[in-house]
């Protein structure tokens, strides 16, 4: 039996610029921050605990990008990034994974979301690679005061974004270049937001 699932996923439908979408995409985050985590914390593997412990993946990032990348400069706002602390929140419970490939669009709207494999406690942060990945600067700002995001969580969520921007750009290059091309689009509107650099 087959199922279907709506919408199309965000790389063929591109939520960009819609409100709409910037404000369900909210709605999901924060319901999947109300899941209770029974007392568990962030496992230690992958994204979603301390920026600073994926500073050798980070270097192969760019090594491996130097002919892709502007590397000295991403370079230089890695180094400002992992040093952004944790406060005092806990861990909370997140999908860990909100990428254009695992969110189903249909007319602007958020449908589903797919690949919850990793959904668990983290950096109640993490998430936020969503605004990054999935949206250009207004409804980027929508979602944020949707969430009512600080400024420490919200350049927390740009650093998880940037790291794995930089994992997807050169790793899949030639393997998915749709996935590199987010990547890509991941950074140029992070870097775009960073004017300190």
């Amino acid at each position: 039996m087959q199922t279907w699932l709506p919408g199309a996923v965000a790389t063929d439908e591109d939520p960009g610029e819609s409100v709409a979408f910037a404000l369900d995409l909210a709605e999901f985050i924060r319901g999947v921050r109300a899941i209770d985590t029974g007392g568990r914390t962030f496992g230690g593997n992958g994204r979603g605990g301390d920026l600073r412990s994926h500073d050798a993946w980070m270097e192969t990032c760019f090594q491996r990008s130097e002919r892709l990348l502007d590397v000295p400069r991403l370079r230089r706002m890695w180094e400002a990034l992992r040093e952004l602390p944790r406060d005092a929140a806990g861990d909370a419970m997140t999908h860990g994974d909100l990428i254009p490939g695992n969110v189903l669009v249909t007319d602007g709207r958020l449908a589903g979301v797919i690949d919850v494999g990793g959904l668990g406690p983290a950096d109640p942060a993490l998430d936020l690679v969503g605004a990054w990945h999935l949206l250009e600067a207004g409804p980027r700002r929508m979602l944020r005061d949707e969430l009512d995001c600080d400024e420490l969580e919200w350049e927390r969520g740009k650093a998880w974004a940037f790291e794995q921007a930089m994992g997807a750009v050169w790793y899949y290059v030639d393997s998915n270049p749709a996935m590199s091309r987010m990547g890509r689009r991941t950074l140029e509107r992070i870097t775009a937001d960073t004017s300190t650099v």
